[in-house]
């Protein structure tokens, strides 16, 4: 380690002040301060001192992902190869792509059983989706850094992992670039950068993704890996004629399904307990690579909340919010919206709620920052995820608009947060 911290030092003066390559200092800035702890500390009683930097606070951030990572290669691959096994069952023959190529390839079958094969084959499709998102996403970091003269902020780590979380196994490459490009110059860059954005950056992808392709993002047939297509040998007058399925084989989300039958027990999903709450709460159900799984949420949550980066405040409010108004919907009842019979605590347990309490809600820049504001945009959050959902049928997801919703909010929650501190001590203190 020392023959690299002395290169290190030895090319500073190139891109330093006054160097040959002084306006590609982010990118030394970033290599250097990423290896090692930056060089210069603060000095002086008035300084506050504390050990979590922004780029070890983003660390944490990935860490506490690490078990939705785990959960969305294993599923991914987990949902594909039941998809496999469904449709040679009916006696299709699966048009394979490049992915299905190279996991053949590679000496594996199509085994939903085999832990490694689900790692494996989900790997296959989640990997390119994230060094494509961190690629692309990366040049508009360095290429604003460099015009500013500012470093590379670490806050893309976090949302360059995010952002594939979010999005369908199957979805297209140039997408998924374009979005994260759309959701760095967009929703964060153009404001400054990290920390004075008012937008969660991944959540402005996905948004612009959600409304600009949502053929490719929504509906019953982008939730599994493999891309329904298949042929079939028919029986037409006698004869056997071999007939192309183009729809062989597709699978809904449990949100999506809740929405079309009146309660969770008429699901039904490419397993026999692909309905129940249990495997919800597990994740082995298919849906964005990495939100299916509440218990990786919660696994998630606990190391965010212990390092005091993520505010429980504002996950147990989202919880209250949601819980208090689907819990009215439920009592009340409707004939016409099947979203009105699907239990409060359902609501916890599909979609991407948990995911999105846990890892959106909580972005310390976009969220409230005062603690009483912090219940309140928690609340406000969990109320509209519940409106989008249930009132309004065009939308069976709805934490992603609760949480711009609750972004756009949060400065004026603050605001007056603050205003009635100032009310009430200057009531306290009159003279």
């Amino acid at each position: 380690m020392k023959f690299l911290r002395d290169t290190l030092d030895k090319l500073h003066p190139l891109f330093a002040k006054g160097g040959k390559l002084e306006r590609f200092y982010p990118l030394y800035e970033a290599g250097d301060t990423f290896l090692y702890t930056p060089g210069e500390v603060a000095k002086g009683s008035t300084h506050v001192r504390d050990a979590l930097d922004l780029k070890r606070m983003m660390t944490m951030v990935v860490v506490a992902l690490i078990p939705c990572v785990f959960m969305a290669l294993w599923n991914t691959g987990y949902q594909a190869n039941l998809a496999i096994e469904a449709m040679e069952k009916e006696g299709l023959e699966p048009f394979f792509d490049w992915h299905n190529t190279i996991h053949t390839t590679i000496g594996r079958g199509h085994d939903p059983g085999s832990f490694l094969d689900n790692f494996v084959y989900g790997a296959i499709f989640f990997l390119p989706v994230y060094i494509v998102c961190m690629t692309f996403g990366g040049i508009c970091e360095v290429i604003f850094s460099c015009i500013r003269g500012h470093e590379v902020n670490e806050g893309f780590l976090v949302s360059g992992l995010l952002f594939p979380l979010t999005l369908p196994p199957g979805i297209p490459l140039w997408q998924v670039a374009v979005g994260i490009m759309f959701g760095v110059v967009i929703g964060k860059e153009i404001f400054g950068g990290t920390g004075r954005n008012f937008l969660n950056p991944a959540l402005t992808a996905r948004a612009f993704l959600y409304f600009a392709h949502a053929g490719q993002i929504s509906g019953d047939k982008v939730w599994t890996a493999v891309q329904v297509a298949g042929k079939k040998m028919v029986d037409q007058g006698g004869e056997m004629v071999e007939k192309v399925v183009p729809d062989g084989y597709s699978a809904a989300t449990a949100l999506g399904q809740m929405a079309a039958t009146k309660t969770p027990e008429a699901m039904t999903g490419i397993t026999s307990d692909a309905s129940t709450f249990w495997s919800s709460f597990l994740g082995t159900i298919p849906g964005s690579m990495g939100e299916t799984s509440t218990l990786a949420c919660i696994l998630g949550a606990a190391i965010l909340i212990m390092c005091g980066i993520g505010s429980w405040r504002i996950m147990a409010g989202v919880c209250l919010g949601a819980m208090s108004l689907s819990a009215v919907l439920y009592i009340v009842g409707s004939e016409t919206n099947q979203m009105f019979g699907v239990p409060p605590w359902w609501h916890l347990v599909i979609g991407g709620f948990a995911f999105g309490t846990v890892f959106m809600a909580t972005d310390p820049v976009s969220a409230s920052m005062t603690e009483t504001g912090k219940w309140i945009y928690g609340i406000l959050i969990g109320v509209m995820t519940i409106l989008v959902r249930a009132i309004n049928p065009a939308f069976p997801e709805g934490i992603m608009l609760a949480i711009l919703f609750g972004n756009v909010f949060a400065p004026l929650i603050d605001y007056f947060v603050v205003q009635a501190n100032i009310k009430r001590r200057s009531l306290r203190y009159a003279t």
